[in-house]
């Protein structure tokens, strides 16, 4: 079916609001008219990106950021009307096709997905089901139950760190692991990880049967300890601790 005028006249219109200095404004409107336009549309997703990536923003001069913004907003088309999603979809805009300038820092990816994690699990629609745990179960003996609201995050750069007075050149030797977490109250809080507890999440998040203390022995197992108990023992603390951050919702008993 062919378009119609109107059709045709509001994609222009949009084209232009998207890309004003590429595409001319449609005829017979009031610059000063569109002008509204340009400014309420553009404005609104970059306070939104702003308030999104408030160190990322830091970061950047005025000028540059508004490269950035004015790159995003031009180029990528959305897959949602939501607001709650501009911070996704910009992390997809900048894992698709953009070209970073010499303006941009080596971990813009990963310091942007930092600061998006925080709203992303913010909204994740899910809860901890409490009714289906034992709350003050034994972490050892029991089988310790991660909570869906918990994430463990890897990266090659110190992103927890970054301001706009500490921005390193180079990535870290080992992975920077980080949990980020939202508990009963619904609370958004982040735990740096060692290597050691980032693998007792990873087994923890694949766990079906194992008791907290079979868990711990594979770790150190695979660590080849020569006093395995002093690795349950440790373990044992970080059990402990995850599970009064809400990060372990509780246990549920051997079967």
């Amino acid at each position: 079916m062919a378009e119609q005028p109107f059709q045709q006249i509001q994609q222009h219109f949009c084209a232009h609001i998207r890309k004003p200095t590429g595409v001319p404004a449609p005829d017979n409107i009031e610059d000063r008219r569109m002008a509204i336009y340009r400014d309420l549309f553009f404005n609104n997703i970059n306070s939104f990106l702003e308030n999104g990536f408030p160190v990322l923003r830091s970061l950047y001069c005025d000028d540059e950021w508004l490269r950035l913004a004015r790159q995003f907003f031009a180029n990528h088309h959305c897959k949602t009307p939501y607001f709650a999603k501009i911070a996704e979809e910009f992390l997809i805009f900048l894992n698709n096709g953009y070209e970073p300038a010499d303006s941009d820092p080596p971990f813009l990816l990963e310091l942007a997905h930092y600061e998006w994690v925080e709203l992303a699990l913010g909204v994740l629609d899910e809860t901890i089901d409490f009714s289906s745990v034992d709350r003050n179960g034994n972490l050892l003996s029991s089988v310790p139950v991660l909570s869906p609201t918990a994430w463990l995050l890897s990266y090659q750069w110190p992103v927890q760190h970054i301001s706009a007075e500490f921005q390193p050149e180079e990535p870290l030797e080992q992975p920077n692991h980080i949990i980020v977490y939202r508990d009963r109250n619904d609370a958004v809080g982040f735990i740096e990880a060692n290597a050691v507890t980032a693998r007792l999440f990873q087994l923890l998040d694949s766990n079906e049967n194992d008791s907290g203390q079979a868990l711990l022995e594979t770790i150190a197992m695979e660590l080849r300890h020569p006093e395995p108990q002093r690795v349950i023992d440790g373990g044992l603390q970080t059990l402990t601790r995850l599970h009064k951050l809400d990060i372990i919702a509780g246990t549920r008993s051997l079967r």
